[in-house]
């Protein structure tokens, strides 16, 4: 059976990175910067385990929470392209993040979703990683409920996200700054940047 045709859309970047490494922020500070252009997509994982969605540490529960985190994921960013086709979305976190949770003994992520990394990296026009604050041994606690992860635990994350998203032809990386001021201002320069090249290459602003 063939998968389902992507929405349309415009312009759709992930942000993505190991805990703690400030992506939530930067969206939220592009978005209110862009105004009705921009169109966030919320971090599915973040919505779910909020929502009282369950959360245990058993490989098979574990198993079942990604496979339901990639189908929010990816249902989300599919509901914001349809309904603002004409804007930036900025996904916090994309479809590929699971594949750094996903339990070894489990095989290949992606084959169990029957798609490919290639796959779901051909879905976002660009990546802007931002690199966990762990890396540097500061603290990741930040202001998200749902992040268990020890230092340890969420720099390992971060090599495993790297190694994934690294290979999207459009990918930057805002590395750790001891300033989480300077390393969001960075990441919002990157990311203005690759706004306004994939605006000069008609991915954004009119055309399809």
């Amino acid at each position: 059976m063939s998968r389902p045709k992507s929405p349309p859309h415009r312009c759709r970047i992930v942000l993505t990175g190991g805990p703690g490494g400030g992506k939530t922020t930067a969206v939220d500070l592009f978005r209110r910067e862009m105004g009705d252009g921009v169109v966030v997509v919320p971090e599915a994982a973040t919505m779910m385990f909020t929502g009282g969605f369950p959360r245990y540490p058993e490989p098979d529960a574990v198993r079942s929470a990604q496979l339901a985190i990639y189908h929010v994921q990816r249902n989300l960013e599919d509901i914001q392209a349809t309904r603002y086709p004409d804007c930036i979305l900025l996904c916090d976190r994309g479809t590929i993040d699971g594949a750094a949770y996903w339990p070894e003994r489990d095989g290949d992520f992606f084959a169990s979703l029957g798609t490919s990394l290639d796959h779901e990296l051909a879905r976002y026009d660009g990546v802007i990683f931002f690199e966990s604050a762990a890396v540097g041994g500061l603290g990741i606690e930040g202001g998200n409920p749902v992040r268990r992860e020890t230092l340890a635990e969420a720099v390992a994350l971060d090599a495993k996200l790297r190694g994934y998203w690294s290979q999207h032809p459009r990918f930057v990386v805002v590395h750790h700054n001891a300033s989480f001021f300077k390393k969001i201002s960075i990441g919002l320069a990157l990311l203005d940047e690759m706004v306004a090249e994939l605006r000069r290459l008609g991915m954004a602003d009119g055309a399809g």
